[in-house]
């Protein structure tokens, strides 16, 4: 009976271990999922981290970890945004993935120091696959299109929050701010648009706006359909 006794422990905690390995590890996604993470301490905001998958389900993140804001010394809580991705950008960054081995590599520029531009972190993750790869800076032509395509969504949408704050608190300022973003979209620095569009159509169209930023907020919108 203690022999039988001992056996059983033995196989439970065997099992047991086991279990508690295989819940330890990284578990693959079932619906191919790509992850853009940028951590840059000067920037604002400082990180943000970007999740969209093959369906172009997508969901982005920012915060500012280590800096508090104005007249606290807590930061400000984090910033979400749900959205559907295109189906053009996503097309895009699903064949770039492929074309990087899945970030299944090194792709980091090493030759000599460069400029800190932030850490950029790329994920992928399916059935079969979990793999990742961390840079500053890169001279791989589909890593500096993916992370364009990443840092131009980021862009959009932290420009659509300040317009929405300066929508409620300046409006004499959401001309100057509108034509920015105007001359962004023209050198590619605004992606997914779509994202904002709401916005946009309520400046368009609230006479209470000046009419510069109501035809920057027009032409911003017909970027969506050219």
């Amino acid at each position: 009976m203690k022999q039988l006794a001992l056996i059983i422990f033995l196989f439970m905690f065997c099992a047991t271990a086991a279990w508690s390995q295989d819940t330890a590890q990284p578990q693959n996604r079932v619906t191919p999922t790509i992850t853009f993470d940028l951590y840059w301490e000067a920037a604002t905001p400082q990180n943000f981290t970007i999740t969209v998958d093959a369906s172009g389900v997508a969901h982005y993140v920012s915060r500012s970890p280590t800096r508090p804001t104005e007249g606290s010394n807590e930061p400000d809580p984090d910033y979400t945004v749900e959205f559907t991705m295109s189906s053009a950008n996503l097309e895009r960054i699903l064949q770039l993935a492929k074309e990087l081995n899945y970030f299944n590599g090194d792709f980091d520029f090493k030759q000599h120091q460069i400029a800190n531009t932030g850490r950029k972190t790329l994920t992928y993750a399916d059935p079969a696959r979990n793999f990742k790869t961390t840079y500053n800076w890169s001279e791989n032509k589909a890593i500096e299109h993916i992370t364009n395509i990443f840092r131009g969504i980021s862009n959009t949408v932290e420009h659509g929050r300040k317009l929405q704050f300066m929508r409620r608190f300046d409006k004499l300022g959401l001309a100057g701010e509108l034509k920015a973003m105007e001359t962004m979209s023209k050198s590619d620095n605004l992606a997914e648009l779509q994202i904002i569009a709401p916005l946009l159509e309520n400046i368009a169209n609230d006479p209470s706006v000046l009419h510069l930023a109501r035809q920057s907020a027009s032409r911003l919108l017909l970027l969506l359909n050219p």
